[in-house]
């Protein structure tokens, strides 16, 4: 059976519920779901899709997904590994492309990974699960980008139909695999 790895990173679980959504597109991939700080199962080479995912927070993704395409770029290049960024500002549609997100932008110009595959989302907004310092600190962001500072209800952002598309074509590409 064909082996699928999720490699990701999440801050309340909206990264994963994101990953969760186009995983469920596959046809007939085992998956092995791996968070970033961890090492998969097998060697890179052994899966046929590497699929990876990582939210931002206070605008960079988190060291982990740094540190690990540091150590392994030449492999995620050799399996056409794809990539997935989370973030609020993406819940403008003129910021839910690579190209268009400022934080995308920044974080794939100073990345020896270029991944051909990749897109970012949305997430949500999460005040119930902030610590009070952080709901203050994400209130402030708000205020400055125009979004909600309601601190007494959540919000999720994410274009599901944007999701779904991504997933289509991320599993419609033939699997690549370097023996």
């Amino acid at each position: 059976m064909a082996k699928l790895l999720v490699w990701y990173a999440t801050h309340e679980g909206q990264t994963r519920k994101i990953l969760e959504r186009i995983v469920t597109h596959n046809d007939g991939y085992e998956v092995e779901w791996c968070q970033l700080e961890e090492e998969p199962s097998f060697p890179l080479a052994q899966y046929d899709r590497i699929l990876i995912g990582a939210s931002i927070r206070y605008g960079h993704f988190p060291k982990a997904l740094d540190r690990m395409v540091e150590r392994r770029a030449v492999e995620l290049v050799a399996n056409d590994a794809a990539f997935i960024g989370v973030c609020l500002t993406a819940r403008k549609p003129e910021k839910r492309e690579p190209h268009t997100n400022l934080y995308m932008r920044k974080w794939l110009m100073r990345s020896p990974w270029q991944p051909e595959t990749c897109a970012v989302f949305a997430g949500a907004l999460r005040y119930s699960r902030y610590r009070w310092w952080q709901r203050l600190i994400i209130q402030f962001i708000m205020l400055l980008t125009g979004g909600s500072t309601d601190t007494d209800r959540d919000i999720e952002f994410t274009d599901w139909q944007q999701v779904d598309c991504f997933a289509k074509r991320f599993f419609a590409v033939p699997a690549t695999r370097i023996q």
